[in-house]
């Protein structure tokens, strides 16, 4: 397809398209003349995740081109290069450490280390164990946990086992669905994408789970 073409099926204005094509995010099109290229379908989708990165996810050009630099790196493992590229994603602020710059570890997130590690070592999440904090999602269930002792909720490995287990199969079903795409490319696209679009789906039905049994549970008055 042309470019006019890319942009009414995309939605993207023509001159969107072309910034985005300068700054890296979208790859060359096929020359056909020295004033004209041709546009596939790998154009396309990858014009609706980099849309979907920016307008939805609300990522800065930069980390967007980080990131899609991991998913078009076909020298990384399938699970490097999904892991990298998720990593590279911006991520909520962890929560405070409770401690001074330049003062050591307090006592709440020593304990809260410890309890992440037996949780993982319970569920058998060996990779998880061995990547540890080098994981920035590692250290923000760390940093979490240790929030939450401070302020006197005790949530241990015990208690954080049953939702792990859970999301656990939510990470399954995501898996599943990526696996419908054909080319490693377009799984971590796709996992790229969930990760922006699909969060939001998943905190409203855990809000709509939570008010329906509590009006199971204590009646709507």
């Amino acid at each position: 397809m042309r470019l006019a073409e890319l942009s009414e099926r995309s939605g993207v204005a023509i001159a969107t398209i072309k910034y985005y094509l300068r700054e890296g995010l979208l790859p060359p099109g096929h020359r056909v003349s020295a004033t004209t290229a041709d546009y596939d379908e790998g154009h396309l989708r990858r014009l609706r995740l980099v849309r979907a990165m920016i307008q939805v996810g609300r990522v800065p050009v930069a980390t967007v081109r980080e990131v899609l630099g991991h998913v078009d790196d076909e020298s990384l493992g399938r699970t490097i290069r999904l892991g990298a590229a998720l990593w590279a994603l911006p991520r909520e602020p962890e929560p405070a450490d409770g401690q001074d710059e330049g003062e050591g570890e307090d006592e709440a997130a020593a304990a809260a280390r410890a309890e992440v590690d037996l949780l993982l070592r319970t569920l058998g999440w060996s990779t998880a164990r061995e990547v540890g904090e080098l994981s920035p999602v590692h250290r923000s269930l760390v940093a979490a946990v240790a929030s939450l002792m401070r302020l006197g909720y005790p949530w241990d490995a015990a208690l954080l086992a049953p939702y792990a287990e859970l999301m656990h199969q939510v990470a399954v079903r995501d898996l599943d669905f990526v696996e419908t795409h054909p080319s490693e490319a377009e799984q971590v696209e796709t996992a790229v994408a969930a990760t922006i679009l699909f969060r939001p789906v998943l905190n409203a039905l855990h809000r709509l789970a939570q008010e329906e049994e509590s009006a199971r549970r204590y009646g709507l008055l």
